[in-house]
């Protein structure tokens, strides 16, 4: 098996926090698909893909296992969880449940300054939407959703879904390759964008929910291109 796509650049480690930026490197690879599901992981390959020590390596599988992203099995090694349809359906409940009661804070109390930084937001995902780059798309998707969640002045909905969202997430990523997929997202996004600017807490809770659901209309087109990701009901 070819060794992972993954690293950390020079300058972000010369910047300290070497503990987090390995999960985040770890996360952003499983997400992104280049740690695939069902691989087996090894200690030493990540340690020496990322630059870093194996103590860093293995805190993250660690704290990767309590999301549900990496399964440790006792005498057989540590690997990359099989999508849970079951997992995925939690991880919305719980986004839906977080982010909608935020949702309608931000359209009581959303400022100017918050407004612009949400169009920008969705200006930039048309850029990516238009030059095909899953990756940027799928940032700006996040810094929309935790952007909204920060307006509302309690951004811990926004780190408290994170925590549920390891099976969701990599549904997400794989959505965007589906015609037509990411030109939706960027409409309903606008949706609940011009919600807010009405200050309406009822239209943007209603327009975030019908949004937050969208992947799950995709999800059995996604399970039949890619059925090995997927763990067996």
């Amino acid at each position: 098996m070819a060794p992972p796509d993954i690293r950390i650049a020079l300058a972000d480690r010369a910047r300290g926090g070497t503990r987090q930026r390995v999960y985040d490197a770890l996360r952003d690879a499983l997400v992104a698909g280049r740690l695939e599901p069902g691989r087996r992981l090894s200690e030493n390959e990540l340690a020496e893909a990322l630059g870093v020590s194996r103590t860093p390596v293995r805190e993250a599988l660690v704290r990767l296992r309590d999301d549900r992203m990496v399964e440790i099995v006792p005498q057989l090694g540590t690997f990359v969880s099989k999508i849970s349809i079951g997992a995925v359906a939690d991880a919305q409940f719980v986004r839906v449940a977080l982010e909608c009661a935020a949702i309608r804070l931000t359209a009581e109390r959303v400022g100017d300054a918050e407004l612009l930084q949400l169009a920008a937001i969705v200006a930039q995902q048309d850029e990516a939407h238009a030059g095909g780059d899953f990756d940027r798309f799928f940032e700006l998707d996040d810094a929309f959703h935790e952007a909204l969640c920060e307006a509302s002045g309690h951004g811990i909905a926004w780190s408290l879904a994170q925590r549920a969202d390891g099976h969701l997430v990599r549904v997400r990523r794989l959505s965007l390759p589906v015609p037509e997929y990411m030109g939706e997202m960027i409409l309903e996004h606008r949706a609940v964008l011009e919600a807010i600017e009405a200050h309406d807490p009822d239209r943007a809770e209603e327009a975030l929910k019908h949004h937050l659901r969208m992947v799950l209309s995709v999800l059995e087109s996604i399970k039949g291109e890619h059925p090995e990701y997927f763990a067996e009901a």
